[in-house]
């Protein structure tokens, strides 16, 4: 009788320990989903997108231990809670370095902001003193256009930031920038031309 207990009980300990270990760890895999999609809203897939595709990566092995752990006759999940407790610091820390990406971000659309309303007013003034012939009258009509259009852009720059779609500006300002350089070197050369003629 006494074998029988003993016997008994070694069963419940040994079913109270491989349950202990063989049960998936919902609320951990849960937890660190919910921390993976706090990331992702914050951005992370277009700020910071290897981090994201790492941690994507490192969510997708959890998976994999999972059921490699699932189609064994004695289940163990401590390595995959292990798994998900970094997981989770990963998913938080992509999230902070998202954000530190976005400001960085609106700080260099901000800086291009101010360059490009510095060089359009520097366009401005050199379309004033460019030369008026027959044929620099429909270039400097042109230039003008452009420069209206590189305004425009700005107003539009500044809807983008409002909007948050932070990446969309930052290419729009890089394009804006990249047109303003172009008329400042081309109105400087022909105003230099001109006045090297002049002289003759």
């Amino acid at each position: 009788m006494k074998k029988k207990l003993m016997i008994a009980l070694t069963a419940v300990s040994i079913a109270v320990l491989f349950s202990s270990c063989g049960k998936i760890p919902q609320a951990e895999i849960d937890a660190a989903n919910v921390a993976i999609e706090a990331a992702k809203t914050a951005g992370a897939d277009v700020y910071v997108a290897e981090d994201f595709a790492a941690l994507q990566d490192s969510m997708r092995a959890v998976n994999e231990n999972v059921e490699a752990q699932n189609g064994k006759l004695f289940k163990n999940f401590d390595k995959v809670k292990e798994q998900l407790v970094v997981v989770t610091q990963l998913a938080a820390d992509t999230k902070t370095k998202t954000e530190v990406r976005k400001e960085e971000v609106k700080q260099e659309v901000a800086a291009l902001q101010t360059e490009i309303a510095d060089l359009v007013a520097q366009n401005n003034e050199l379309v004033a003193q460019a030369p008026k012939g027959k044929e620099g009258a429909a270039a400097l009509e042109a230039i003008k256009g452009d420069i209206a259009l590189i305004e425009a852009s700005q107003t539009e720059v500044t809807d983008l930031v409002a909007a948050d779609n932070l990446m969309g500006a930052l290419e729009k300002s890089k394009a804006s920038k990249e047109k303003a350089v172009a008329i400042n070197t081309e109105l400087s050369e022909v105003i230099a031309k001109y006045a090297k003629n002049k002289k003759r």
